[in-house]
């Protein structure tokens, strides 16, 4: 537990010194202090799926982009990954875990707990065999059949379990902010963080997610250290009022109701130097060079 976390546990200042505290992180694997501040990366459906790996691994970094995300659990053999990551030269820096909404952590039945149980343990092998450094799990969901706090403790516990795994493998758990009704606070995340006491557990925040039912800048100060990893992606409040809340997300990045300047600022207070993702539907190269433009604009790296 990094000196921050643990003087917010002990002093019963809790909630409110979150708000109020920031700290540094280390840069990521893959990254020097004399590049930028920030990294760019997608996700890997966002690649055209009709290519090979391999040509898919060149095109994202022919537009622009330093690392990919991947899927894992997948069907892709390890030299088959390995091979497309050295002839590209692009940096896989993490997984996302793929069995999270189909079987959450939630879930009142332990055998469908159990596959994403599975699913993480595979995801974080498969990490630490691309040279990443993070799998992406969203901790739990919570319905109409599954009360908030069962789902708190349920997916506490189950992360637990996994944790001696992530620690052998020097692999981060990131927990993403997605709509999943659970976690709805960034007070309530960074308690949710702490109470592992663990460095191997951390956000990987979406910054498009929030911007819901709150502002992005206002997380990214109270989370402060605990950001592994970024999402990035825009959200319309004026669409989503006159279309519906998931049309929120059909608007390019820079053009919706995400403060971009604000948000920057917010990561340079923190001292946040790392990967920024994006997480948008996919495209052509052009497309994709696109995004990379935009990413810079937004991030004033342009």
């Amino acid at each position: 537990m990094t000196p921050r976390r643990s003087f917010l546990r002990d002093s019963g200042l809790g909630f409110a010194a979150a708000a109020m505290t920031t700290g540094l992180r280390p840069a990521l694997a893959g990254q020097d202090d004399s590049g930028p501040t920030f990294r760019k990366a997608i996700k890997i459906g966002m690649a055209p799926r009709d290519l090979p790996l391999v040509e898919r691994f060149k095109l994202i970094k022919d537009c622009g982009f330093d690392g990919v995300d991947m899927d894992s659990p997948n069907d892709l053999p390890l030299d088959e990954v390995l091979r497309a990551k050295e002839e590209s030269g692009l940096i896989i820096h993490g997984c996302v875990c793929s069995t999270h909404w189909a079987s959450p952590l939630s879930h009142p039945d332990p055998e469908v707990r159990a596959k994403t149980v599975a699913g993480m343990t595979t995801a974080i092998e498969d990490c630490k065999a691309y040279g990443g450094t993070t799998v992406l799990l969203v901790p739990a969901v919570v319905n109409e059949s599954i009360g908030y706090d069962e789902a708190y403790e349920r997916s506490q516990a189950e992360i637990r379990t996994l944790l001696p795994k992530a620690e052998e493998a020097g692999i981060t758990i990131a927990f993403e902010n997605v709509w999943n009704n659970f976690l709805l606070s960034p007070l309530e995340f960074a308690r949710y963080i702490d109470e592992f006491e663990s460095e191997r557990i951390g956000a990987y925040f979406d910054i498009g997610n929030v911007i819901r039912y709150g502002w992005a800048e206002q997380w990214v100060r109270v989370l402060g250290d605990r950001i592994i990893k970024l999402d990035v992606k825009e959200y319309s409040r004026d669409i989503m009022m006159n279309e519906g809340l998931g049309k929120g997300f059909n608007v390019p990045l820079g053009e919706g109701s995400v403060d971009w300047p604000a948000v920057t600022e917010a990561l340079h207070a923190i001292g946040y130097t790392g990967w920024a993702t994006a997480e948008l539907r996919g495209g052509d190269a052009e497309y994709l060079k696109d995004v990379a433009n935009r990413m810079d604009r937004c991030f004033g790296m342009a």
